[in-house]
């Protein structure tokens, strides 16, 4: 559709009166209240509520142009860079013409019946999702040697978790295998970086199916827990136990596999054997990993083609929409109201992962708390000093190399080696293309920081991954989520 619906900015003007935070408009007659409704279809709902159910409108008499108003400078200029064309094009499909949308700051916005609405939603889902869970528990205790423990984290669910780009497809192929585990994406293997909620997301699957079938047989488990039950097995040489204890799960969630590399041999014969045993009576298997199945190193072939037979899927570092809803939330688990300028500076300084960010905002809660201030940007600020004077200082080659290093499981020392092997050259290449792009090092000075190699070395390897990439999904991803990590 062209959007032919006019932007502007009044210099002046003057918001209805509003009691509530959901979009409301004054005249029966108004398109606003549809104009929220095709919003609400084509936006997330976590991010619909955060950014578009604040909106409030207000028709000029003649009806040829609608002013939308926010509740405050900040969501006002979200809005206006992320939601003016939806907003105008939802307009314009509603009234059947033009019409002009004007974007203006509310003279008195409802931020406190605002914040009362929207906090309960976070902090009622969990408990819901709690009691959902407990009753089939308590259901289960007459016979508990029927069903394992689950070692599910109740309060990990869904609804506690926020869905943005970076964790869309993965979230989605979650839902899927709760409402039909055995189906399809079995198995599903999960990759992606520290702290970007890929325990949270095996959680949440577990949780959903107990949910929804309170008799399934679910395991999570953390791969070193599966290390020490084979150990244990072979100290007392009975691997029944081992096959008792998984072989007739329903859904089994393990995480961070990259545990099974190296030379845990009868580890690795004994998941092969469980993977098999569970695919072959159409149970579930989901996995976690720091890397993608073809990047796990010293492990059996036939294991990493199992990993990769079904769905795998990334998490991304969270983008900023998706890192202020987060903030939101867990503000509002708590029963902090978080003033909205504050979730917008926190998440433009934080942006490696969710887990980073969620310990800066406890920082700053806990500095409010101690010192008795009222939350704003500057005390944020000064909360914050240490480690956004750490985020803000220039990213160097070196940066650089300990992050693809630590991403590829080799030494930083291997960054100026002589060694040629493709386990280290392919990261080196893929560090100094980064450097190139990240940096503004010459060719040459990036030569002389990987060991003092020509620049001609350096341009290679630059115009290879840049070729590469375009070709290659996989390593575009394993790209994109360095330079999240380096620009954090």
């Amino acid at each position: 559709m062209l959007l032919s619906a006019r932007l502007s900015m009044p210099s002046a003007a003057r918001p209805p009166s509003a009691s509530s935070p959901v979009a409301s408009f004054p005249h029966a007659a108004s398109p606003w209240p549809a104009c929220v409704e095709a919003l609400s279809q084509q936006i997330d709902q976590k991010l619909f509520d955060l950014w578009i159910k604040p909106l409030t409108a207000q028709m000029d008499d003649e009806g040829a142009s609608v002013t939308v108003f926010a509740p405050n400078r900040f969501k006002l200029d979200f809005v206006r860079e992320k939601y003016a064309g939806h907003i105008a094009a939802a307009l314009e499909e509603v009234c059947g013409a033009p019409v002009q949308v004007r974007l203006a700051v509310a003279a008195a916005p409802a931020a406190r019946p605002k914040a009362a609405a929207a906090r309960p939603a976070p902090a009622q889902a969990a408990p819901t999702t709690q009691t959902a869970r407990q009753e089939p528990q308590q259901a289960d205790t007459p016979a508990p040697a029927e069903r394992p423990r689950s070692q599910l984290n109740p309060s990990l669910t869904f609804e506690t978790m926020v869905e943005g780009t970076a964790n869309r497809m993965a979230h989605a192929a979650a839902l899927h295998v709760a409402s039909a585990p055995g189906k399809l994406y079995n198995p599903l293997f999960i990759y992606g970086g520290v702290g970007l909620g890929k325990t949270h997301l095996m959680h949440a699957t577990g949780n959903r199916l107990q949910q929804l079938n309170p008799q399934a047989r679910v395991l999570y488990i953390h791969a070193e827990q599966f290390v020490s039950d084979v150990v244990r097995a072979s100290m007392n040489k009975n691997f029944e136990s081992i096959r008792e204890k998984y072989h007739s799960l329903d859904l089994l969630l393990i995480d961070d596999v990259q545990f099974f590399t190296g030379n845990k041999e009868k580890t690795q014969e004994e998941f092969f054997n469980t993977f098999e045993a569970l695919l072959a009576k159409k149970s579930h298997v989901v996995m976690t990993s720091d890397t993608y199945p073809k990047g796990l190193t010293n492990i059996h072939e036939r294991l990493v083609s199992r990993f990769d037979s079904g769905l795998t899927v990334a998490l991304e570092p969270p983008e900023f929409e998706m890192r202020v809803a987060i903030l939101m939330n867990k503000a509002a688990a708590v029963d902090v109201e978080l003033p909205e300028e504050v979730a917008f500076f926190i998440a433009k300084g934080v942006h490696s992962n969710v887990r980073e960010l969620e310990g800066a905002l406890h920082k700053v809660l806990a500095y409010s708390r101690f010192n008795g201030e009222k939350l704003s940007i500057q005390m944020a600020k000064e909360a914050l000093r240490d480690l956004l004077s750490i985020k803000n200082r220039q990213i160097s080659v070196e940066n650089i190399q300990k992050a693809v290093a630590d991403f590829y499981k080799i030494k930083v020392a291997d960054m100026y080696s002589k060694r040629r092997p493709a386990a280290i050259a392919r990261p080196r290449q893929i560090a100094m293309y980064l450097a190139k792009e990240l940096t503004q090092k010459s060719l040459p000075e990036i030569g002389e920081s990987f060991g003092g190699r020509d620049h001609t070395t350096v341009l290679h390897a630059v115009r290879k991954i840049g070729a590469d990439r375009k070709q290659d999904t996989e390593l575009n991803q394993q790209l994109h989520v360095l330079e999240q990590t380096i620009k954090g």
